[in-house]
């Protein structure tokens, strides 16, 4: 018996953009890392401006909690993030976040994880799909596919389509039509249920991050 007709991951509908294509406006992070170029909003560290801390470009027009996100991403260097059920941590600095992350790192050793930035660390890793309870260190309730078979799903320094998906206390990280990593967060104590959403430059060597068609769909 066939089952269901795949999703198209291009496919934005019921979703509502929220990047112009010309501005950063609805958008808060520091001037000297953060632009809009070509339609994409680019995030540069140089060594004549290197960052002594991650640093995040943060969307002010609200704090979802069920929600689905797309956008397209690109990255030369280093690491970065697509951050989601955030909070920001004045005490740290300005434009810095704390909560979950899908994470990209240049080398494609970890990409697609599930990892909670200043908060409890790697959650679900590549090609896992994980819980956790309060007091209790995540562990596995299935694999996906091999993490080494997920890798060859992403395209350094090219384009990819990251899909973000949260529901209640689960969450998926899809990343060009692959489901790379899942989660169940039981734990009450150090849970979010709704955040900020951002995009991380991190400390390092110079890095380039392109992000472009960023769609947010709420329930």
């Amino acid at each position: 018996m066939p089952g269901p007709e795949p999703v198209n991951i291009e496919d934005r509908t019921g979703f509502e953009s929220i990047f112009d294509g010309k501005t950063l406006s609805g958008w808060d992070g520091d001037p000297a890392l953060w632009r809009v170029e070509d339609g994409t909003i680019v995030g540069e560290s140089t060594a004549a401006n290197p960052i002594k801390k991650n640093s995040f470009l943060i969307w002010r027009g609200g704090k979802p909690a069920n929600f689905e996100l797309k956008l397209e991403l690109k990255m030369n260097s280093t690491n970065s993030g697509i951050q989601y059920r955030s909070v920001e941590l004045p005490d740290q600095g300005k434009w810095v976040l704390k909560g979950y992350q899908a994470d990209f790192d240049f080398v494609n050793q970890h990409t697609g994880l599930l990892y909670e930035e200043r908060g409890r660390g790697f959650l679900a890793p590549r090609g896992v799909f994980a819980t956790k309870e309060t007091g209790k260190p995540p562990r596995t309730l299935a694999n996906l596919k091999p993490s080494e078979d997920l890798k060859g799903a992403i395209r350094i320094n090219a384009w990819n389509t990251v899909h973000v998906i949260a529901r209640n206390n689960t969450i998926f990280h899809i990343f060009n039509g692959q489901l790379v990593s899942a989660f169940i967060d039981d734990d009450t104590e150090g849970r979010a249920m709704d955040g900020l959403i951002g995009f991380q430059i991190h400390v390092g060597p110079p890095m380039k991050l392109e992000i472009k068609n960023v769609s947010l769909k709420t329930f």
